[in-house]
């Protein structure tokens, strides 16, 4: 039986997934770690869920990793726990995932958040990442995704110096996708979730791996690729039905197929 440390439910065709470790500012350890990734896993298998939805609680997101589960630890040790194996895997979630944030999102926090498709962010969100403050640096794609987001001169700020983004300027910095007011940052994010879960649900994959996979090709493999996904989505029921759908104009009922 799961325990409380993450919190999952689901609206139609939405799955939401909550951080629920309050007492340590949802600092992620391990044990919290291993029912995040089985909890989105379960939700990417389940073929009623379309799109997913992450979030923490309005005071803080994640303010990072649990720092007393590696204090003392040497780099053999660190290598045989290999605990950075746990984020491929949420890497590997192939459904839209939609990041809730409000408060804190620190060092792992902020790298969960990037391992996210879209960020929401309310007024009261900080992103950074702080590991130099503790005599490492990110270890979970902090350094590579950060850069790809908001550029070398920022990241760099951010990690050699531990400096916090606001809201306001990670959203201008390219960061988080919107800012909400702090009383609707769940709200807003759920609101995107119901609307891209009205979008056929093997689109949506696919479309995602395309957008992902820009950072990971060149130009031209990345349009080689985009273009034998948009060719296989017309084996799907879902491709005929849009624009059927489209040309007697009338809504679609996609059914992920």
């Amino acid at each position: 039986m799961m325990s409380t440390l993450i919190l999952s439910r689901t609206e139609r065709h939405v799955g939401i997934v909550s951080l629920n470790r309050p007492e340590v500012l949802n600092a992620l350890s391990v044990e919290l770690m291993d029912q995040l990734v089985a909890a989105l896993e379960a939700f990417d298998d389940d073929t009623n869920i379309y799109v997913i939805v992450l979030s923490g609680s309005e005071k803080v997101f994640a303010a990072g990793a649990d720092i007393a589960d590696m204090a003392e630890a040497s780099v053999v040790e660190m290598m045989e726990r290999n605990n950075l194996a746990r984020w491929l895997r949420i890497k590997q979630i192939r459904k839209p995932i939609i990041a809730a944030v409000s408060g804190f999102a620190l060092g792992g926090g902020c790298e969960l958040a990037m391992h996210c498709d879209i960020i929401i962010a309310s007024e009261s969100a900080r992103f950074g990442q702080p590991e130099i403050n503790i005599g490492v640096m990110p270890g979970a794609g902090g350094t590579q995704r950060l850069t790809r987001a908001i550029g070398k001169f920022r990241a760099m700020e951010m990690v050699l110096n531990g400096r916090f983004l606001t809201a306001h300027e990670a959203y201008q910095a390219g960061l988080v996708t919107r800012v909400v007011a702090k009383e609707q940052f769940l709200t807003e994010a759920l609101r995107l979730a119901h609307q891209m879960a009205e979008r056929p649900p093997l689109a949506l994959k696919l479309a995602k791996e395309a957008v992902l996979k820009a950072d990971e090709m060149s130009l031209a493999e990345g349009l080689e690729h985009e273009r034998k996904l948009f060719y296989t989505l017309f084996a799907t029921e879902d491709q005929k039905e849009g624009m059927r759908a489209f040309l007697q104009k009338r809504p679609p009922k996609f059914r992920g197929k």
